[in-house]
């Protein structure tokens, strides 16, 4: 198999062991691994010179599995690399929650060897696509984004507005610090924590999650993910952020952003024993309690 790994790059003494423990498994399977060439560069040099590893700073479609070091901002990274190329993704977790990172660093052999079998499951997972008018150039290259896209003030404490259609019909202006319209596979992020509803990933939705809004009736609103969104904000500063699964741009309150389901989807690997609730009450501790 030809594998791409891929991680943040920064040294943790962690990472360090499971990318040994890695690279061990796969080179004994005789897999071609490639390391992201940046990632590399915080490997021991016993890595970084060994003849066994190539690396990359772009893919392509003949690589079989990227393998993705660290938690679930990592897979978002990596995502980006991946882009519409429909190569699977899998996440070992060397992070805190991990949603998308599942496989723990006990687990390496077990389920990679499982994965090599192929005895694996593929979780299609849907994406949201990002044009503005006028265009900007830092969006335009990666437009894309899987968990959510988010808009939000820019040097000011004061809320902004954030007037809002629905396939060309006005729903509402949000007056709040923000906003966030969120995938299935995003509603466990930033938008839970701002009091969204969790979305299982199957789901064909979307969620519009305002941030701290004034009114208080202003809830989270689940739409269907063929819904075309367009957003314009209005406020006392004269720009405002937006962030793409945290790659931010700032942009001139002119601008007009619509948010539409992505013409791809990124292909998670999972366990067969893997579900989604299983997920659920483990990372967020439902049915937990102490005195049971």
């Amino acid at each position: 198999m030809k594998i791409a790994i891929y991680g943040q790059n920064y040294v943790k003494d962690n990472t360090q062991k499971v990318v040994e423990k890695l690279l061990d498994f796969l080179l004994k399977k005789e897999s071609t691994v490639y390391f992201e060439q940046n990632f590399i560069k915080t490997q021991k040099s016993t890595i970084q010179n060994s003849s066994s590893v190539k690396t990359f700073n772009t893919l392509d479609d003949s690589f079989d599995l990227l393998i993705s070091v660290g938690g679930d901002g990592t897979i978002l990274r990596a995502i980006t690399y991946v882009r519409n190329l429909g190569i699977p993704i899998v996440g070992i977790n060397t992070g805190r929650l991990g949603f998308l990172a599942t496989i723990q660093t006990d687990e390496i052999e077990t389920a990679l060897s499982e994965i090599f079998n192929g005895e694996y499951k593929i979780s299609e997972r849907t994406l949201v696509r990002v044009t503005t008018n006028p265009k900007n150039k830092d969006i335009e290259e990666t437009n894309f984004a899987l968990n959510e896209i988010a808009i939000s003030r820019k040097n000011t404490t004061s809320m902004i507005t954030v007037e809002t259609h629905l396939n060309d019909e006005y729903l509402t202006s949000y007056w709040a610090d923000g906003l966030i319209l969120s995938t299935a596979t995003g509603s466990t992020g930033y938008s839970l924590s701002c009091g969204g509803p969790v979305i299982t990933p199957d789901a064909n939705n979307f969620v519009l999650t305002p941030i701290a809004p004034h009114n208080l009736s202003a809830r989270p609103l689940i739409i269907p993910d063929n819904t075309k969104v367009t957003l314009k904000v209005n406020g006392r500063e004269d720009q405002f952020l937006i962030s793409l699964d945290s790659r931010i741009a700032t942009l001139p309150n002119t601008t007009i952003v619509t948010v539409e389901k992505a013409d791809f989807a990124i292909k998670m690997v999972e366990r067969l024993d893997e579900t989604f609730l299983d997920t659920l009450r483990k990372k967020l501790l439902w049915g937990e309690d102490r005195r049971n």
